[in-house]
């Protein structure tokens, strides 16, 4: 099964602002390179270095909470198309040839979807539709346009 990595962003600071990019390094000890959130923390499981949604839901999502913001507001670091992602831990996600993710559990909606649009947290929660938790297993660079390979 393979799909498309759509999109990539990060947040420099908790709460901070969202930036966009076109490509970005991936490491084992900093998730998303810039992202307060992937640096490995000690005497932690690490469960949340990098976030992954599918832009399938987050469309279906949208459409149900009568919304159209962009997919960044979510707040998760990679939008991929074309490839349902795994709800399972431990399934494993590659995107181009070197980074590989492993699914740690289900990216649960925040309150702060309301505060967007009243209705979208709800509308995120089946099925997984906020996303993926992964931690990083082999680092790397990707970049819009790559290959996402799901290696359950």
């Amino acid at each position: 099964m393979t799909g498309t990595l759509s999109g990539i962003a990060l947040h420099r600071e908790r709460k901070g602002p969202i930036e966009t990019l076109d490509s970005v390094a991936v490491t084992v000890e900093r998730g998303i390179e810039g992202c307060c959130r992937g640096i490995l923390k000690p005497n932690s499981k690490n469960r949340r270095q990098v976030t992954v949604m599918e832009a399938g839901d987050w469309a279906a999502a949208s459409r149900e909470a009568g919304t159209d913001l962009a997919w960044w507001n979510r707040r998760v670091n990679l939008l991929v198309d074309g490839v349902d992602l795994p709800q399972t831990e431990g399934a494993r996600i590659r995107i181009g040839s070197d980074v590989v993710l492993e699914v740690t559990s289900e990216c649960d909606p925040c309150s702060r979807m309301d505060a967007l649009h009243m209705g979208l947290q709800e509308a995120l929660k089946p099925d997984w539709r906020g996303g993926a938790c992964t931690r990083v297993v082999s680092g790397g660079n990707i970049a819009i346009g790559d290959e996402i390979r799901i290696e359950a």
